[in-house]
């Protein structure tokens, strides 16, 4: 076993920073956790529709950390037009970002049916914008779904055939469905896969908040699918943390009319994380594939010469936080109080 890794330059291709106190206090982690880039969602309150709003978002979050690549997206909506797609292409935007509606924070606003897209995804194939798609589908009791149930590639593969060179990412995979419905597809389609569900199964979230997520762990079959898919090395298949946070009283209170909030915080001990989990099911040779170098190659983010960035990792064992906190905002990490194998030394 190896006492120590380097990591060419990390990057997590599924990021929530927030806005105003928790930004603050949550952008800095994301190069405490190990990356330099960060692919940043855009469910704000209000949401990042327009070319003009994820610019002035992204110069906030520069204005924090400046030494992370920030990769912004738009908030899929009915006034997203062909015309934006466009201009949001030249100025440097990344993709764009599908939420069905109601089904995780801030996707009041999310879509019902693709069809109507149809003219902005025709946009976002000519200009090579990538569609990321939240697969997760709302409870509904006349169909018998919940969030329980994710979304399999026969639904969107319908929606993607009219676009063949159409980038898809299918966002926190969490089921041996949708694991094998992604490598079914061909070389546009990828998908990201978080940490926290290479550890969590539906009983480590009943009744623990603070591992309540959307889309929710599944089942222990699923995670092996998962865990199994990263021990093959599959180029298409690679890090996006999806972490989520929220202050500790949204997630530690709940009352009969208003849930606990649905997320994992998992940027401030992330590559650390990463490495413990991939060791732990006979995956951390593949580290550097699932943590840099498959994601950068599908968004077309390759490193040239001199922008490697590396990132040192040693073995020792060391505890990970109970919070953290600054300036009126706090937040609990994944895995709090207790040991990681790997640290970043440099």
């Amino acid at each position: 076993m190896p006492d120590a890794i380097t990591i060419p330059a990390p990057a997590d291709f599924h990021v929530h920073l927030r806005h105003l106190k928790m930004a603050h206090l949550v952008v800095p982690h994301v190069r405490k956790g190990g990356f330099s880039l960060a692919y940043v969602m855009p469910n704000l309150n209000p949401p990042i529709t327009t070319t003009a709003m994820a610019l002035d978002y992204k110069a906030q979050l520069q204005a924090i950390d400046p030494s992370v690549d920030y990769l912004m997206t738009l908030y899929l909506s009915p006034d997203l037009t062909p015309d934006e797609i466009v201009k949001a292409k030249q100025a440097g935007i990344a993709g764009v970002k599908s939420y069905p509606r109601g089904v995780t924070t801030n996707s009041d606003g999310g879509i019902e049916s693709y069809e109507m897209y149809f003219p902005v995804f025709e946009a976002m194939q000519r200009v090579d914008m990538v569609l990321n798609l939240h697969g997760e589908i709302p409870s509904d009791p006349a169909t018998a779904s919940n969030f329980l149930h994710f979304v399999v590639f026969s639904d969107i593969g319908t929606e993607h055939l009219p676009f063949p060179r159409l980038r898809i990412v299918l966002e926190h995979a969490t089921t041996r469905a949708a694991v094998e419905a992604v490598k079914a597809c061909g070389p546009t389609v990828a998908c990201t896969i978080t940490a926290h569900h290479l550890a969590l199964t539906v009983d480590d979230w009943a009744g623990q908040s603070f591992h309540f997520c959307k889309p929710v762990a599944k089942y222990p079959d699923d995670r092996e699918a998962l865990r199994q898919v990263i021990r093959e090395g599959h180029p298409r298949f690679f890090l996006g943390s999806d972490s989520a946070p929220h202050p500790i009283e949204a997630k530690s209170t709940s009352t009969p009319t208003h849930g606990c909030a649905a997320g994992v915080y998992t940027s401030p001990v992330l590559l650390p994380l990463t490495a413990h989990l991939l060791e732990s099911f006979g995956a951390l040779d593949k580290l550097e594939g699932f943590a840099s170098t498959f994601g950068r190659r599908f968004y077309q983010r390759e490193l040239q010469a001199g922008q490697s960035q590396p990132v040192v990792l040693q073995r020792t064992k060391e505890l990970v936080a109970e919070k953290y906190e600054a300036e009126g905002a706090d937040v609990v990490p994944f895995w709090a109080g207790k040991p990681l194998d790997w640290q970043i030394v440099s």
